[in-house]
């Protein structure tokens, strides 16, 4: 684990028994003394996990009877979002559910964004765009490209599009969309469901078109926007495969019918 400390590791085992249902909303967590005696701890570090449990989100303390767990699946925020996904990865279904709705809302922000700013007055420099595709083209080159750091500068190309056109809800919800996805590799990988090249060629066509005076047709959006769409399918199927959800395909083919 690295860096991760005792009480981080074991809050998350509690949060992983939280999230996959183990430990049910309403009831009690396990007293400060039953967690220092399951997991061979001191009872001020059973304390401090509880109490990380609290700052996630994943408990309420109530004086005198203990830490209650909360339905987080229903109550939770963006935070406890994000903490659930990373501790779904054991959990085919309920991680290809979760990340199905994460690209949803991803590309739905992308796609609003790419489109309002080929059609609005462009102000940011075409000059500080290229620069981030260069670093962009300059690791889908490299022998092993650096998928994270890729991801990364996408993120960051979206939040200046964003940012020019003042849409600055839809850029807070994208900040915690990248939290959610670059802390989950197989999330990341999924991303690049298609070559790393492509996703360089897709900012270049994307620069060209807002540096041209005409600006693309009605024809050529939709195709964007069909292509777009395609290629979040192809990323939610790839994410399906790295967690290990089995296909459905080879159940009932669908039938013809006369």
């Amino acid at each position: 684990m690295g860096d991760r400390t005792v009480v981080a590791d074991v809050a998350d085992e509690l949060a992983r028994r939280v999230a996959s249902g183990q430990y049910a909303p309403g009831g009690l967590m396990p007293s400060v003394r039953q967690v220092a005696e399951e997991f061979d701890l001191n009872r001020a570090t059973a304390q401090l996990i509880l109490g990380r449990l609290e700052s996630y989100g994943f408990v309420d303390a109530h004086r005198g009877k203990g830490f209650v767990i909360r339905d987080v699946r229903a109550e939770g925020g963006v935070d406890v979002y994000r903490r659930l996904f990373r501790l779904s990865m054991p959990a085919p279904e309920v991680a290809a559910e979760m990340f199905g709705n994460i690209v949803d809302e991803e590309r739905g922000i992308a796609l609003e964004a790419l489109l309002a700013y080929t059609g609005s007055e462009r102000g940011i420099d075409p000059g500080a765009l290229k620069a981030e595709i260069d670093e962009l083209e300059t690791l889908a080159r490299s022998a092993d490209p650096d998928q994270h750091r890729m991801l990364d500068i996408e993120l960051r190309l979206l939040r200046r599009l964003l940012t020019d056109l003042g849409h600055s809800v839809q850029r807070a919800v994208l900040n915690s969309i990248g939290e959610m996805v670059l802390e989950v590799p197989e999330a990341v990988q999924a991303y690049f469901a298609v070559s790393p090249d492509l996703h360089v060629l897709v900012w270049r066509a994307l620069v060209a078109v807002w540096e041209s005076e005409g600006g693309p047709s009605q024809a050529q959006l939709a195709l964007f926007e069909d292509l777009f769409g395609m290629y979040h399918q192809k990323v939610v199927a790839r994410f399906d495969e790295l967690v290990g959800l089995q296909p459905e395909a080879d159940v009932v083919p669908h039938a013809v019918t006369a």
